[in-house]
C-alpha cells in the first residue's frame, strides 16, 4: 500500500499539484439476519482502491480508482491535478489549509476476536435461539435479528510528509418484535432500533450485548405496548433515555456544529445550520447542565481513530461549554475560517470518495444524578425509551422525534405504559431546559454507522456519549 501512496503522490507532484494526499482504503463486510424464525440473509463483499486529492492552481481535484497498477494510480493522479487545473478557473477563492505536522504512525482499533473468523452456523445460530426467545410471545407475530462485521486496513500519505496506517474492525447486532394486535403493529427492540449497537470489537462485543438473554423483556414489552394507553397530548417533564438522548445530540447539536454546513460549503442531502460563525463563544445553546465535547479518543467508539483523513490527529474539543456554543467541527480548510487549526473531523466514505466533515463521537457530558433518583425527583412527567422515528428540519432547528415506549411519571415513580410516545421542540429552546443529566454510571457510547451526508452521499460511522436526562415544558403526544 505505501507504494502504491509513493506513486501517486510523484505523479500528482509531476503533473503540477501544490500539495496532494492519497488514500488506499482495504474493506471486508459481512452482514446476517433473520427475520420471523428464518434466515433473512446473508451477505459479504469487498473492496479495495485508492483515492487522491490535489491542489493545483489554487483548487481541489479528486479522482479514485481500483486499478492498482502503476499505470492505473498514475492515471488517476494525474486526473485529479487535471481537474483542479480546471476547477480553478471558477473557484472564488484559493485553497488554503490550516498547518498540521507531518506523522508517520500505525493506528489498531480494539479487538480481541476477529469476527471473521467466527463461523457462519455460531453467528446465526446466535441470532435464532433469539429470534425463537421473541417468538415464545403469542402477540409477537414478526420479528428481526440480525449482525454486521466490519474491517478495515487503510494508508494514508500526503506531499507534506505524512504516511499512516490504520485498521479497525467493528461489530454490529440488535433485534426487534413486533407485536401485532387490534389493528396496529408496535415495535421493541434491544439495544436500540435500526439494527442494534455498533462499536469497535469483535465477536466478544457481540456476545456481551446477551441477544437471547434480553429477548424475553423486550417481546414481554412490545406485547404490553398493545394494551398500553396512547400518550396524551401535553406541555410536562420528560426524562428521555440514553439512547434517545444520543439521536437527539447527533440531530439537533452534531450536524448544525458541522463547519462546512455553517459556511455554505455543504448543503446536499442533510442540509445547512441555524448557527453561525459570528455566534461562536456567545450563543446560548443550552442550559447550564449541557456540555457537549467531540471526541475521536473513547476506546471502542465507531467514532474513534487515530487520524481522519487530512492526516490530523484525533482529538477531544468541546463544541459546548456549560450550554455557550465554544467550538465546530472543523476540517484543515474550514479551520481557517475561525483562525483555528483542525480538530480532525474530515474522512471519507472509502477510497472511492472526498472526505468530508464528520461528526467523531459527540457526546453530552454527565452530570450528578442516579436515574431512579431523577424519577424521584420528578412529581408529574413522561419518561421515553429507544427511538422510533425522527424529523428535523434543514437547518436542524424544528424537531419531532418518536419513542417505542414510554411510562407515566407521578409523584417520583414510574406509572402506566404508554403507546407511541413522542415529543417536539426547538434545539435551543429545548437544551434550554434541560435541568439534569445522568452520572457516568449511566453514560454509554452509542454507535450510529448510517449517518447521511454529501451528494453523492456518503454513510458515516459516528457516535454519541449520553445518559439519560430531564427536560421542563416539553410538548408531548403531537402526533394523533
Amino acid at each position: 500500500m505505501k507504494d502504491l501512496i509513493a506513486t501517486a503522490l510523484e505523479a500528482a507532484n509531476a503533473a503540477g499539484a501544490t500539495y496532494a494526499d492519497a488514500r488506499v482504503v482495504e474493506t471486508r463486510h459481512e452482514r446476517l439476519s433473520v427475520r420471523t424464525g428464518r434466515v433473512d440473509g446473508v451477505e459479504s463483499g469487498e473492496s479495495l482502491g485508492i483515492g487522491i486529492r490535489a491542489i493545483a492552481d489554487g483548487a481541489w481535484g479528486f479522482a479514485a480508482t481500483s486499478d492498482l497498477s502503476t499505470n492505473g494510480v498514475t492515471s488517476a493522479a494525474r486526473e485529479a491535478v487535471a481537474l483542479a487545473q480546471a476547477a480553478a478557473t471558477t473557484a472564488r477563492r484559493p485553497v488554503a489549509l490550516a498547518p498540521v505536522d507531518a506523522y508517520t504512525d500505525t493506528w489498531t482499533g480494539p479487538c480481541v476476536t476477529d469476527p471473521f473468523t467466527v463461523s457462519l452456523d455460531d453467528k446465526l445460530a446466535l441470532l435464532l435461539l433469539a429470534d425463537d426467545v421473541l417468538r415464545a410471545e403469542a402477540a409477537v407475530r414478526v420479528t428481526s435479528t440480525s449482525m454486521n462485521f466490519l474491517a478495515v486496513r487503510k494508508v494514508f500519505g500526503s506531499t507534506e510528509g505524512s504516511l499512516i496506517e490504520q485498521s479497525y474492525v467493528e461489530s454490529q447486532a440488535g433485534l426487534t418484535a413486533f407485536a401485532i394486535g387490534d389493528g396496529e403493529m408496535l415495535p421493541r427492540s434491544y439495544p436500540n432500533n435500526l439494527g442494534g449497537q455498533a462499536v469497535q470489537g469483535g465477536w466478544e462485543a457481540i456476545l456481551a450485548l446477551d441477544l437471547p438473554g434480553h429477548a424475553p423483556r423486550v417481546a414481554e414489552e412490545a406485547t404490553a405496548l398493545l394494551s398500553a394507553a396512547p400518550c396524551p397530548a401535553r406541555e410536562t417533564t420528560l426524562i428521555i433515555d440514553a439512547s434517545q438522548v444520543a439521536l437527539q445530540i447527533h440531530e439537533s447539536i452534531g450536524h448544525p456544529t458541522e463547519l462546512d454546513r455553517i459556511l455554505g460549503d455543504e448543503a446536499a442531502f442533510a442540509g445547512t445550520s441555524w448557527v453561525g460563525i459570528p455566534d461562536l463563544g456567545t450563543l446560548r445553546y443550552g442550559s447550564e447542565q449541557v456540555t457537549v465535547t467531540s471526541d475521536a479518543t473513547i476506546p471502542g467508539s465507531i467514532g474513534s481513530f487515530g487520524y481522519d483523513d487530512e492526516g490530523v490527529p484525533a482529538q477531544r474539543d468541546h463544541l459546548i461549554t456549560n450550554g455557550v456554543l465554544t467550538g465546530f467541527q472543523t476540517s484543515r480548510e474550514s479551520a481557517l475560517a475561525i483562525d483555528r487549526t483542525s480538530n480532525g473531523c474530515m474522512r471519507a466514505d472509502g477510497w472511492q470518495r472526498q472526505p468530508l466533515i464528520r461528526m467523531t463521537t459527540v457526546s453530552l457530558e454527565p452530570g450528578e444524578w442516579a436515574l431512579d433518583d431523577l424519577i424521584a425527583d420528578t412529581d408529574d412527567g413522561f419518561y421515553f425509551e429507544t427511538n422510533n422515528s425522527w424529523s428535523i428540519d434543514d437547518r436542524r432547528l424544528n424537531f419531532q422525534f418518536g419513542c417505542e415506549i414510554g411510562w407515566e411519571i407521578k409523584n417520583g415513580t414510574l406509572g402506566r405504559m404508554v403507546k407511541n410516545p413522542n415529543y417536539t421542540g426547538i434545539t435551543p429552546e429545548f437544551w434550554g431546559s434541560c435541568d439534569a443529566v445522568c452520572n457516568r454510571d449511566h453514560w454509554q457510547v452509542w454507535g450510529i454507522p448510517n449517518c447521511g451526508k454529501g451528494e453523492p452521499m456518503q454513510v458515516a460511522h459516528v457516535a454519541h456519549g449520553a445518559a439519560p436526562a430531564r427536560f421542563r415544558n416539553v410538548r408531548v403526544g403531537v402526533a394523533r
